[in-house]
């Protein structure tokens, strides 16, 4: 096996600009800076919700392979939740197509279950190297997000199980050659359960300069928002996880003495139900002119960094958050931020320095912290500048992407001694 790093692939559940999260937003500004340096980094996936395929997103080659959920008897809206939710799917196209795919140096899984045992076994089959990325809080979801996950198949045959057994799925973390962290909170745990792995911090990152060259009042005049209104901003996929409904109600105690105020949620909608339930406390609590919601700009849409630039106060009330990486864009676009104090939020950010925390669902201390930015523009300047600051400094995508290269680099050279 050569020592060079060529080829770096990476490999999700889905890519939809139409559906981008976090863990999108990791690989594909990491792939971005990749390709600059003249290493490949193609993206495999599953076709959930688009074509299946060869494709480019953002400048980088994307394929989707067909996917099937093993579980029998599950109907269209099942389906369509675990695409959502990005299910634990199989794809023996996707399998086939690593273990032909030439001249590859390296394979990064961002996925664990089956999709994270077809990288495992395609990596053993062929003497090669691989990384796994924890991006999704991986030791400490809650038990109702958990129901949540497994409802569309809650009580269906799996046929599935001998297909991950075959896989190693389960030694997925166990046999790679190194594990990556975004929140340096999991990683004393991650050491703890893989004393004998290499565990690596390597935080999100973000390009400054596009969040801070965003026009804020691009978005104001696509939400028709009065020059003389103050938004509140939240930038997250609407899902229990990202916990929108504490802010809705929060909000609707604050606009009461604060009119000239207007709450704004961005982002794609992966719990309908949740969404309903949004809409409805919404409805009950705060002026229709005071609250919107836009399921959500595509990665390229201006309106996705002008939304930070606009934001007078940028919320997440996260009730669990590996990394937050939404946080490194608000400090980009030089807004001020309020966040639970939850996952990986503390590992990056300093209360009353560059954020103020609050602790996840207190509705009461959420209110007073919009309370006092509100009533303090100076702290509102001072605490965005300071965020703004730390990411140029220490978070720009350049210096993150030079942090994933050296260990590829290291892991390759390790692997072949």
């Amino acid at each position: 096996m050569s020592t060079e790093l060529r080829k770096v692939v990476h490999v999700l559940r889905r890519v939809n600009p139409d559906r981008w999260g976090g863990t999108e937003t990791v690989v594909f500004s990491t792939a971005e800076e990749l390709i600059a340096r003249g290493i490949a980094s193609p993206v495999f996936c599953a076709a959930m919700m688009a074509p299946a395929g060869a494709d480019t997103v953002r400048g980088v080659p994307v394929r989707r392979f067909p996917y099937v959920y093993p579980w029998l008897f599950l109907n269209q809206d099942a389906r369509r939740t675990l695409d959502l939710k990005g299910g634990n799917a199989w794809s023996f196209a996707l399998y086939r197509a690593l273990l032909r795919e030439a001249d590859v140096s390296v394979l990064h899984a961002h996925v664990q279950h089956r999709f994270g045992g077809i990288v495992r076994t395609v990596a053993r089959r062929r003497g090669l190297p691989y990384v796994v990325s924890l991006h999704g809080g991986q030791f400490h979801v809650p038990e109702a997000e958990i129901a949540d996950l497994t409802e569309p198949f809650r009580g269906k045959p799996e046929w599935g199980k001998l297909i991950g057994l075959l896989l190693g799925s389960r030694r997925t973390l166990s046999d790679a050659d190194a594990i990556v962290c975004v929140g340096a909170d999991e990683v004393p745990e991650v050491q703890a359960r893989y004393p004998e792995k290499r565990v690596e911090y390597v935080p999100n990152g973000v390009h400054t300069a596009h969040f801070a060259s965003a026009d804020g009042g691009l978005f104001r005049r696509h939400c028709g928002v009065a020059p003389d209104d103050k938004l509140v901003v939240c930038v997250s996929r609407i899902d229990y996880q990202k916990n929108q409904l504490l802010l809705v109600r929060a909000f609707g105690r604050f606009v009461q003495r604060h009119r000239d105020w207007r709450l704004v949620l961005v982002g794609p909608v992966t719990a309908e139900a949740y969404h309903e339930r949004i809409l409805a406390t919404a409805a009950a609590s705060i002026p229709p002119d005071r609250f919107t919601v836009i399921p959500g700009f595509g990665p390229e849409d201006p309106l996705l960094p002008a939304a930070f630039r606009a934001a007078d106060i940028f919320v997440l009330p996260t009730r669990h958050e590996p990394f937050g990486i939404v946080v490194l864009e608000a400090w980009a676009a030089q807004a001020p931020v309020i966040a639970t104090r939850v996952g990986g939020i503390p590992g990056f950010a300093e209360d009353g320095k560059d954020v103020l925390f609050f602790p996840p669902d207190d509705e009461e201390a959420l209110v007073q912290r919009l309370e006092a930015l509100a009533l303090d523009p100076a702290r509102r300047r001072a605490l965005g500048a300071a965020g703004h600051e730390k990411a140029r400094r220490d978070y720009d995508w350049a210096v993150i992407a030079r942090r994933t290269e050296a260990l590829y680099r290291e892991v390759i050279a390790a692997h072949g001694r």
